[in-house]
């Protein structure tokens, strides 16, 4: 059975280590503030000048001040900090973040990632993602395996306009958790209830599978 958000974002939290700094981008990447294991310390930090951001608000406690770049409510742990965005940039640019978790339109089997623009959509720009992708000592993709009408987004060239080039490391998708290799995507895990042939049919990209693979522990 295919994952919710919640739960891609529920997997991709075992990608987090203590110590490490950690950028949330828009979309299912910022639920995963919901789900850091117990036992260790992440610092996240959102492109808009906050580091130190805690999971969401509970009903009724939103301080409608603090908000993450996509416009959320969030929740400041102790110590937290704001900045400006030059500050904010210089962290990101500076390779300071040890991890980045974007969502992707498409993603290609040499870890190229498409995510800020769909032609003849209105967009505001593309915000951060650039400076991620280029500058993020690993990145992480949080998405659809395909989509609505059901084409594969795991494809062996993106389509869409560019975001970085191989510069993926590993996506977890509805379906499956892949790592991007120099010969393809392999895949690690597959999402319970879900077969390697059905993964295989929803990849466009070359696929890699050895051995048996293993159902995701969430």
């Amino acid at each position: 059975m295919a994952l919710t958000k919640e739960q891609i974002a529920q997997r991709i939290a075992q990608e987090l280590k203590d110590g490490y700094y950690v950028n949330l981008g828009i979309g299912i990447p910022t639920l995963v503030a919901n789900y850091v294991p117990e036992g260790i310390e992440v610092i996240l930090q959102s492109e808009n000048g906050m580091l130190g951001i805690g999971p969401f608000p509970e009903k009724g406690t939103a301080d409608p001040d603090l908000i993450n770049a996509g416009k959320q409510t969030v929740t400041v742990l102790p110590g937290g900090s704001f900045f400006d965005s030059s500050a904010s940039f210089g962290m990101i640019r500076g390779g300071h973040v040890d991890l980045t978790v974007l969502g992707a339109f498409e993603v290609s089997e040499k870890g190229d990632i498409a995510s800020w623009k769909i032609p003849g959509k209105m967009v505001k720009g593309m915000g951060g993602a650039m400076d991620l992708v280029a500058a993020a000592k690993n990145i992480v993709v949080a998405m659809q395996h395909c989509s609505k009408d059901g084409q594969s987004k795991l494809l062996k060239a993106c389509t869409l306009p560019l975001t970085g080039v191989n510069c993926v490391k590993k996506i977890v998708s509805d379906l499956a958790v892949i790592e991007v290799t120099d010969e393809g995507f392999k895949l690690l895990e597959r999402a319970p209830g879900v077969s390697v042939e059905e993964i295989k049919a929803a990849t466009e990209g070359k696929l890699i599978v050895e051995g048996e693979i293993p159902e995701m522990k969430l």
